[in-house]
Formats: C-alpha cells, structure tokens, sequence
C-alpha cells in the first residue's frame, strides 16, 4: 500500500508531536468497514501505549463495531486536540492525528486487565475504582489494539 502524504505540507507535524497528542487526547473516532459496505465511525477512549507503538481500546464482546473488526481489521483511528486560540485573533489552532492499521484482539486476560486499569488512569487515579471495575468488567472485556501502519498529524487554523 502506498500511504497518501498530507496535501498541506506546511502543517504537517512531526511523529513525536503526533505521539504527544494521542497521548493527550481522551477520545478519537475509529472508522471500520461497516454493514453493506458502508463506512462505520464510532467515537471511543483509547490508551496510547508508548511503550508498544499501539493504540488500545476497550470494549463488549458483541456488536457492530466487533462485527465490523471480525469482517475486515483495517481501520484508522481519528483524535483532535482542543485547540488553541491564536494569541493575536479569534481564531483557534487545532491539531489532528490519523493513525491507519490493521486490529487484532488481545486473549492474553491478565493484559486486557493491565491495559483497562491503565486507560482507566486517564480519567481516575481512584485504584480502589479501578479495581473494583476490572473485577466486576473484566471478564466480559474484549480488548483489541490498533496497530499502526501508517500516522499523519496536521494543524489548522481556524480562521
């Protein structure tokens, strides 16, 4: 596959400037193949794995979207930060991320629990929670990671 380069260069960010806003960023879009054909996006919360290069997300074991992973593992995963107001107008500069790969499914249960207790960090340092979700949850978790092929980060400005 020969991946498209951004068509405006000049906002085109670094890889490590694309790794810092998944990191960041809470929620994307994940965009599958969908029933008939048709494209399927469903926001989500992902954990940005550094470690591993790998986006993580969590999920039930049944549905359009696994239906939809099962039919054809390729996808992209869409986040944007919040924006910034430009310090010298009214405008905001916001910056996006497409991240292009292929899904596969975690089996291995004690790192489906590893990875829910650590996207759960990101929204609560309350481990007592945590816990007590995972034990309850975890064993009706599916966990599957996008595994990137392909990343383009850009800014706009919005004016």
């Amino acid at each position: 596959m020969e991946w498209r380069d951004v068509a405006r260069f000049k906002q085109v960010l670094s890889e490590a400037e694309c790794k810092e806003i998944l990191s960041a960023a809470r929620r994307g879009v994940l965009s599958l193949t969908g029933d008939g054909g048709y494209p399927y996006g469903v926001p989500l919360n992902h954990f940005w794995c550094e470690e591993d290069g790998r986006l993580y997300f969590h999920s039930g074991q049944r549905g359009h979207k696994v239906d939809s992973i099962r039919a054809d593992g390729r996808a992209c995963y869409t986040v944007m930060d919040g924006g910034v107001k430009d310090a010298d107008g009214w405008w905001d500069i916001v910056h996006s991320v497409i991240v292009f790969g292929r899904i596969e499914f975690i089996e291995d249960r004690e790192r489906v629990y590893d990875i829910a207790r650590r996207l759960s960090l990101q929204f609560t340092d309350d481990e007592d929670y945590i816990a007590g979700e995972i034990e309850k949850s975890g064993p009706a978790t599916l966990m599957f990671a996008l595994v990137p092929e392909h990343m383009t980060g850009k800014f706009i400005t919005e004016k």
